[in-house]
């Protein structure tokens, strides 16, 4: 759309949707189905997970997991469970996905010890997914939950 930057070295995935005024810096990697909306700018060596949903007008430097809704800056606000339901992601694949997200950040526990925990459970692949690129998330780490977000309502 009009006025986007994509800078240099930046990896766009399939299915992609970069609204008007988006500016992305170099290397940034959008996965497929992404959905980054209007006025948003992302720093250099970022990742942004699969089907992620950005609202417009937001800032990110850190990794964004797939299946999420990000806004603010750095923030995000729970599971895209409308995109999932969309990309036909089963009843159970979205639960698990659910389960994931909350052990990630709902738990209490620190990120190693969640993805310690969740070496132990059986998750299907798109749940294995979301803690794969948690696990694998670049030095600056991976976007924090807003606090003060309802738990039941972000996920």
């Amino acid at each position: 759309m009009v006025g986007a930057h994509i800078g240099h070295n930046c990896e766009i995935g399939n299915n992609v949707i970069i609204a008007n005024n988006c500016l992305l810096a170099g290397y940034v990697r959008v996965d497929d189905g992404a959905f980054l909306g209007g006025g948003s700018t992302f720093h250099q060596f970022m990742h942004i997970g699969r089907l992620v949903m950005v609202q417009g007008s937001s800032a990110f430097g850190k990794d964004i997991p797939p299946f999420v809704v990000a806004a603010e800056r750095n923030y995000v606000f729970g599971v895209n469970v409308i995109g999932l339901r969309r990309a036909g992601f089963s009843e159970k694949e979205r639960e698990e996905i659910k389960a994931a997200f909350k052990l990630v950040y709902l738990s209490g526990l620190n990120i190693s010890q969640a993805l310690e925990k969740a070496a132990t459970m059986k998750f299907a692949t798109p749940a294995r997914e979301f803690l794969d690129f948690v696990a694998n998330a670049k030095k600056r780490g991976i976007c924090p939950l807003k606090r003060g977000v309802d738990e039941e309502t972000s996920i």
